[in-house]
C-alpha cells in the first residue's frame, strides 16, 4: 500500500538502506537524521507514518515522539520506533510513550514492510469515507442511536449493567464518547471540542478498541447499556 513516510535515523548506511528498500516497495520516504530536521520535515510533508530512531543525538525518539503527541496536528500519526534498544523494558517504555509499532535491529525488512502497509491499511479502513468526510451511513447515525435509546428505555430507563471489565477513559475520550452519543459526525465533534477531524477519529478508534466494539451504533449501545454514558 503506497503512502508517504517520514524516516528519522542518525545512521547514514541504515537510513539510506530503509529508504531504498522501502521506495522499492512503492512508498515515499522522506528522510531525516536527527529529531530536530525530522520535526521541520513532518510539518513540510504532511506524512501518513513516521518510522524513527530512540537513540539520536539532543532530541531522541522519545522526546520526538513526546512533541508530536503534544501537537494536536500529531496526535494520531501513527509512529514505529525501530531501534537497536530492544529489552522488553524499552519496548514497554515505547509503547507506554505511545508508538504504534517497535521494531529492534538487526531487523527483517520485510517485517518492517509489513508492519508499514498493516498500520496504513488499518487507518485507512478506519477513516474510510464518502464525500462529506464520513462514513457512508453517517447521515442515519442520528436515527438509529435514537432508535437504541428508545428500545433500551422501554421498560421504564435504560438498564445498566457493569462493564465486563473496567473501562478507564481519558477526559476527552469521554467526551468523545458523549458526542458520539448524541450522534454528532466526526466534523462536528471536531468543531465541538476544537481539534482536528484526526483526532476525533483517533479518540472514535481508542473507544472501538477498549470496549471491543467495531461501529459507531455498537459503541453507543454499549455506552448505555453499561452506563458509560447519559
Amino acid at each position: 500500500m503506497a503512502g508517504q513516510l517520514l524516516l528519522v535515523d542518525d545512521e547514514p548506511g541504515l537510513r539510506e538502506a530503509v529508504k531504498a528498500y522501502l521506495e522499492d516497495e512503492g512508498f515515499t520516504v522522506h528522510v531525516a537524521s536527527n529529531a530536530r530536521e525530522g520535526w521541520d520535515l513532518l510539518q513540510q510533508t504532511a506524512p501518513d507514518l513516521v518510522i524513527s530512531d530512540i537513540m539520536m543525538p539532543q532530541v531522541d525518539g522519545y522526546e520526538f515522539l513526546k512533541q508530536m503527541r503534544e501537537d494536536p496536528r500529531y496526535q494520531a500519526l501513527p509512529v514505529i520506533f525501530l531501534t537497536a534498544r530492544g529489552m522488553t523494558s524499552d519496548r514497554i517504555q515505547g509503547y507506554d510513550a505511545g508508538c504504534d509499532a517497535y521494531i529492534s535491529k538487526p531487523f527483517d525488512p520485510d517485517e518492517l514492510v509489513a508492519i508499514v502497509s498493516s498500520i496504513l491499511k488499518r487507518r485507512a479502513a478506519a477513516t474510510q469515507t464518502s464525500g462529506d468526510g464520513e462514513t457512508p451511513d453517517i447521515a442515519d447515525m442520528a436515527r438509529q442511536i435514537a432508535e437504541i435509546k428508545a428500545m433500551l428505555s422501554q421498560r421504564g430507563g435504560i438498564p445498566q449493567t457493569p462493564a465486563p471489565i473496567k473501562i478507564d477513559f481519558t477526559p476527552r475520550e469521554q467526551s468523545v464518547l458523549e458526542l458520539v452519543a448524541e450522534g454528532l459526525m466526526n466534523k462536528e465533534i471536531a468543531r465541538r471540542l476544537e481539534t482536528s477531524v484526526r483526532n476525533v477519529e483517533k479518540y472514535v478508534s481508542r473507544l472501538f478498541s477498549k470496549t471491543g466494539t467495531n461501529s459507531r451504533t455498537e459503541l453507543v449501545r454499549y455506552a448505555l447499556e453499561h452506563g458509560l454514558t447519559k
